[in-house]
C-alpha cells in the first residue's frame, strides 16, 4: 500500500519547475535570431536539452531508486538554477562573432559567443534534467492504484498551470523596457523557489515496499546519503535496460512514448518559427496562444478527466485523445487564424486526455520495484525523440513550411493505431492487480 503523503509539495514543485522552463518559450526563437541563428539553429538548440537528458535521465532515475527521490530532485533543481545563471551570462556578454555561414540546406547563420553560452546552459540543464521522470516515480510511490490516473491528471494540471503563467509572464515582462532580461530574472527566481521547496517542504518517498537502510559512518552519514536497498532484491541499483525490456508491455509503451514525443517535438520547433515568420505574431501573441492552450488543458485534466476516468479505462482515453491530437496538427497546415486557434483547442483536449492515461499505464506496468528505472528510460525515450524531432522540425519547416505539421499528424495517428494493443495490456494489468490483492495478507486482514 502506497504511503499517504500530501500531493501539494510535489505538485508545487512540478508547477514551479514548468513555470521556470516555459517562461522562455515565446521569445527564445526571437533571441536566437538576434544572436545570429536561424530556424535550424533554433531547432538544434531545442534538441540540446533532450540530447543531454538522454544520458542524465536514466542515471538520475536509478539513483532515485537507490538514494531516494528527494535527493535526486534537489540535484536536478540545482542544475536547473545553475543553467539559468549561465543563460543570463549569455545575454550579458558582447556579441562576438566566431564565424558566418551561408548554406543552401542550413540557411544563413552566425556562430556567436551568446549562442554558445545558451547552448552550454541548455546542455547542463538537460544533463541534470531528470526531474520529470523522478517526479513521476515519486507520484507512483505515494499513489494507490485506484487514484493513479486521477493523480497523474493533477500532476499534468500543475505542469499546465506553469505553462499558462510562463508564456503569459514572458509576454508581459518581455514588453517592458528590460526586454528579455526580466523573464530570465524571473526564471532564476522561480528556480530558487523550486530548489527551496525540494529542500525543505518535500517529504521523502520510499521507493520500496520494504526497505532497510545500510548504516554508514563518516561523511556519508553526515550528509544523510545512505544507500537504500529493497529486501526483495539487492541488485535493484544495477537495473539494466535489458531487464526493463523483459517486463511485459514496457517496450511497447516506450515506443508509444517515443512516437508521441517525436510528434510533439516537431511541433514545438516548427510552430514558434511558423508564428514568427508566417503568422507574423509578436512575443506577446505567441505567449497568449500557449497560455490559452495550457488553460484549456487544465480544465480537461481536472474535472473532465476525473469524470472520464470513472467511465473509461486509461487505454480507451488514450485512443480518443490521440485521434483528437492528430487532427489538431492537420488544422495547423492552414493559415486561417480561426483554424489555428481551433487547433490549439484540439491540442489541449487531445493531449489532456491522452497523456495522463499513457503515464498511468506505464507506471502500472512498471510496478514499484522498477518504477524509477522505467521512468528514467521513458525519459530517455522522450529525449531521443526530442533530439530527432526538434532538430528535424527546424529543417523541415525551412523546406516544407506549414506542411511540416502534417508529419506530426501522421506520427500521432500512428500512435492511435498502435494504441489498440493498450486495451489488452491494461486488462492483463488489472487482472494481475486483483490477483495480488486477493493474496495480499494485509488486504485479507483489513477485510476480515
Amino acid at each position: 500500500m502506497a504511503k499517504k503523503v500530501p500531493l501539494l509539495p510535489i505538485l508545487s514543485i512540478t508547477f514551479v519547475g514548468t513555470l521556470g522552463y516555459s517562461i522562455i518559450i515565446p521569445f527564445l526563437v526571437y533571441l536566437v535570431e538576434e544572436y545570429g541563428g536561424n530556424a535550424i539553429i533554433y531547432g538544434i538548440l531545442g534538441a540540446t536539452y533532450p540530447a543531454f537528458q538522454l544520458f542524465g535521465a536514466p542515471i538520475l532515475g536509478k539513483w532515485s531508486d537507490i538514494y531516494g527521490r528527494k535527493k535526486i530532485l534537489f540535484l536536478s533543481q540545482t542544475g536547473t538554477l545553475v543553467s539559468w545563471l549561465v543563460f543570463l551570462s549569455a545575454m550579458l556578454v558582447p556579441l562576438t562573432v566566431f564565424g558566418e555561414f551561408d548554406s543552401g540546406f542550413l540557411g544563413t547563420f552566425s556562430i556567436t559567443l551568446p549562442l554558445m553560452l545558451i547552448f552550454l546552459a541548455r546542455a547542463f540543464d538537460g544533463l541534470t534534467g531528470g526531474n520529470i521522470s523522478v517526479a513521476n516515480a515519486y507520484l507512483a510511490d505515494i499513489t494507490n492504484e485506484k487514484n493513479r490516473s486521477k493523480n497523474y491528471g493533477k500532476m499534468s494540471i500543475a505542469s499546465n498551470l506553469g505553462f499558462i503563467m510562463g508564456p503569459a509572464l514572458a509576454g508581459v515582462l518581455g514588453a517592458t523596457s528590460l526586454g528579455y532580461f526580466l523573464p530570465v530574472y524571473a526564471a532564476i527566481l522561480i528556480s530558487i523557489i523550486a530548489t527551496i521547496l525540494v529542500a525543505f517542504y518535500l517529504p521523502d518517498a520510499n521507493p520500496c515496499d520494504n526497505e532497510e537502510s545500510i548504516r554508514r559512518t563518516g561523511l556519508r552519514k553526515l550528509f544523510n546519503f545512505e544507500q537504500k536497498e529493497c529486501i526483495e532484491s539487492k541488485n535493484d541499483r544495477k537495473i539494466k535496460f535489458s531487464e526493463i525490456t523483459k517486463i511485459e508491455g514496457i517496450p511497447f509503451v516506450l515506443i508509444l512514448y517515443f512516437l508521441v514525443f517525436l510528434g510533439f517535438s516537431i511541433f514545438y520547433t516548427a510552430f514558434p518559427v511558423h508564428a514568427q515568420q508566417t503568422l507574423k505574431w509578436s512575443v506577446t501573441e505567441l505567449g497568449i496562444y500557449f497560455s490559452a492552450i495550457s488553460f484549456i488543458m487544465i480544465i480537461i485534466q481536472g474535472p473532465v478527466l476525473s469524470r472520464l476516468s470513472k467511465k473509461y479505462d486509461d487505454s480507451t482515453l488514450s485512443l480518443y485523445g490521440s485521434i483528437i491530437l492528430g487532427t489538431n496538427f492537420v488544422l495547423l497546415m492552414f493559415i486561417d487564424i480561426k483554424l489555428v486557434y481551433l487547433a490549439g483547442v484540439l491540442f489541449a483536449v487531445g493531449n489532456g486526455i491522452m497523456w495522463p492515461s499513457v503515464l498511468s499505464i506505464l507506471s502500472r506496468l512498471a510496478g514499484k520495484k522498477y518504477q524509477g528505472a522505467v521512468q528514467g528510460f521513458a525519459g530517455s525515450a522522450g529525449s531521443l525523440a526530442g533530439i530527432i524531432g526538434l532538430t528535424v522540425g527546424g529543417i523541415l519547416y525551412v523546406q516544407l513550411n506549414s506542411t511540416t505539421f502534417l508529419i506530426s499528424a501522421v506520427i500521432i495517428y500512428l500512435t492511435f493505431i498502435l494504441s489498440f494493443r493498450l486495451i489488452r495490456l491494461e486488462k492483463k494489468c488489472v487482472s494481475k492487480e486483483e490477483f495480488e490483492k486477493q493474496f495480499d495478507p494485509g488486504v485479507q486482514i483489513a477485510n476480515s
